[in-house]
């Protein structure tokens, strides 16, 4: 809720757009555009109250128009990083993860359930549309209700006891969602990196809905775009997180300009963003983004060859030296970042693994812990990342108010003789001739660890658990494979032990939920089967049995119904003792470095930062758009 300090730094905030000049308002690129008629002046393009962003308040500066970033992906899917980076959503965080109003001019919130949402008027889609209260009745009633396009049900953050809101346009620029008791869950998932999308270019996209369109117009755009289906149709024009389709009207600072298959995608500057800074220049600053597709294990070497103005996707604290040593040869700067997972790398045993014998072992608390103290973190801290990260199970991290020191100290320490204690308590006491323990059944006790092989640093931080873990009697086998082949034998049960990261957002606060505690998502390997069921509301996978992850997801429901920041906390703290002393999630090292090459000349990238997927969308939580180049 706007506070009356907030209304009026905001009303005068909206003035400073007219003590610009108009020809110093408007970016040369789009000057043709604005001299033929083709595009307003800055004037009407801008809602009559932007979001002003002033960049001197974390020690920017006030920029230019002009220039292009070059940036280089791994793939035609990662496209989608320009919706992280571009970071527009309608409630988003500020520098304090605190919520704020973004693509919306304000938001009301009342007993944690009624949801008020106020538009800025005179706010356009990226082809002049304005946005109103119908681009929401449109998602709603249209998309997110209509069996056909959305089959398996509403997000689970739109539902409160089973039950969807009751939603209203209270006028032109007003919507409101009501639920009977409080969701809050609501703000956080439009606050996401995968933000929840409420509201849709209906002008744009009625023409491929069977409500809207006819019948015979509808088969010959289904025939020219490729889709059997209109639903079809509609979901590929319509994706937003993944902007493939050009001609998609956006609310992004840059718009995507190029179809697919591509292996260069070119995103231009949108005309009506509705942001500015404080000397009401409307951002982004920077005209264009080339985004050019190349093989991941290239990335680097191409980044090093002077090849991106802008990177930190595709590279790696083992690039650092090689990437730092480029500053001698091209006019670059090398930087590093704290990451944000609750752990670097962490190891999951899947509890829904399929094999009888193994998934009685994996359920047994006794077997993780054992798993779990027989690591020596020191060694992998010192070994692959220099001294320089900090020895931690899978948890939050300092900087979160939610941190506590047992949390991140649950079963870390190196102990091998309790390992072995631990192993024998849990069945495994019997060795063969090789010194390897026995299963129950007589076979050998040989883990098998796989992962999505993006890394040669998951490669060298295995092979060390590797050396650890024999020391114990337990072999081990890496075994790698394409990220969607791995997913694929992960949701099947086919995967034995993970390698990926810890938990996506090591910096909560209260009000974000702790979702990723308990089985909620289909990729959260420890447990996908308990995972696919949650997200399915019961329709496949199967619902957890072992006691502790049903008590996380009976927590979970509590915060899910919690109405103040108390209780929140209270849940938060209960499900972090519960998730790290059981070691669901075996973490090994957490606050490592992620290396951020920029150019010389690119201004507001700040030296110091935080990166990671959740909350922060990598680079968007500084907003690419107040970054600038000089000499553009």
């Amino acid at each position: 809720m706007l506070t009356r300090r907030t209304a009026l730094g905001l009303f005068a905030t909206a003035l400073l757009p007219a003590r610009l000049k108009a020809a110093d308002r408007e970016p040369d690129y789009l000057r043709k555009r604005i001299d033929a008629g083709e595009l307003p002046p800055a004037a009407e393009r801008l809602p009559k109250v932007p979001r002003v962003m002033d960049v001197t308040e974390f020690g920017g500066l006030p920029g230019r128009h002009g220039g292009t970033i070059r940036t280089i992906v791994s793939s035609q899917k990662d496209i989608r990083l320009m919706t992280l980076y571009g970071n527009t959503r309608l409630v988003g965080y500020d520098r304090n993860l605190a919520f704020v109003a973004d693509v919306l001019e304000s938001f009301d919130v009342v007993e944690g359930r009624i949801f008020t949402f106020k538009l800025r008027d005179g706010h356009r889609w990226s082809d002049g549309a304005p946005l109103t209260a119908e681009d929401f009745r449109y998602c709603w009633e249209d998309v997110l209700n209509n069996e056909d396009l959305s089959s398996g049900g509403l997000s689970v953050s739109l539902l409160v006891g089973g039950e969807k809101p009751l939603f209203e346009i209270v006028d032109p620029l007003t919507v409101r969602y009501t639920w009977k008791a409080p969701n809050p869950d609501f703000l956080p998932n439009l606050a996401a990196p995968q933000p929840l999308t409420l509201a849709l270019p209906a002008h744009y996209l009625k023409q491929f809905h069977k409500k809207y369109q006819d019948e015979d117009k509808l088969a010959k755009l289904m025939k020219k775009n490729k889709a059997k289906k209109w639903t079809g149709l509609h979901i590929k024009m319509s994706r937003t997180y993944r902007p493939e389709n050009p001609e998609l009207p956006m609310l992004d600072p840059w718009c995507n300009r190029t179809p697919l298959p591509a292996e260069q995608f070119v995103f231009e500057r949108n005309p009506f963003f509705h942001r500015t800074d404080q000397n009401g220049l409307q951002l982004p600053y920077i005209d264009k983004v080339v985004l050019s597709v190349s093989s991941s294990s290239i990335v680097p070497a191409k980044t090093g060859a002077g090849e991106s103005d802008l990177q930190a996707h595709g590279i790696d604290f083992n690039d650092y030296t090689f990437l730092k040593d480029s500053e001698k040869r091209y006019p670059v700067k090398v930087t590093l970042w704290k990451k944000t997972q609750g752990s670097r790398f962490s190891i999951l045993p899947n509890l829904n693994y399929d094999d009888q014998v193994w998934s009685n072992i994996l359920r047994d608390v006794r077997f993780r812990r054992a798993l779990s103290v027989a690591i020596n973190r020191h060694e992998i801290n010192m070994a692959s990342f220099f001294g320089l990260a900090t020895p931690s199970a899978d948890t939050v991290l300092p900087q979160s108010p939610l941190f506590r020191p047992e949390f991140a100290n649950a079963w870390i320490d190196y102990n091998p003789d309790l390992a072995n204690r631990l192993l024998d308590e849990a069945g495994l006491a019997q060795r063969d001739d090789d010194g390897i323990r026995v299963l129950p059944d007589g076979r050998p006790a040989q883990l098998i660890v796989e992962t999505a092989g993006e890394s040669t640093l998951e490669t060298d931080v295995l092979e060390l658990v590797s050396d650890h873990w024999m020391q114990v009697g337990l072999a081990m086998f890496i075994r790698t494979s394409q990220r969607d082949i791995f997913r694929s034998r992960a949701l099947a049960g086919k995967v034995m032990l993970s390698l990926w990261q810890g938990l996506d957002n090591g910096v909560p606060t209260a009000d974000m939920s702790p979702a990723q505690l308990a089985p909620t998502a289909e990729y959260a390997y420890q447990w996908p089967l308990w995972g696919v069921h949650y997200v399915s509301h019961g329709a496949q996978g199967t619902a957890p049995d072992l006691p502790e992850v049903v008590e996380l997801m009976r927590l979970l429901g509590e915060w899910q119904r919690s109405a103040s920041m108390a209780d929140r906390t209270r849940v938060w703290d209960r499900m972090l003792s519960i998730y790290t002393d059981q070691v669901f999630s075996i973490g090994t090292v957490n606050q490592s470095l992620q290396p951020i090459l920029r150019s010389a000349r690119l201004h507001n990238l700040p030296e110091d930062g935080i990166y990671g997927f959740d909350p922060t969308s990598y680079l968007g939580f500084y907003n690419p758009d107040t970054f600038w180049l000089e000499d553009a």
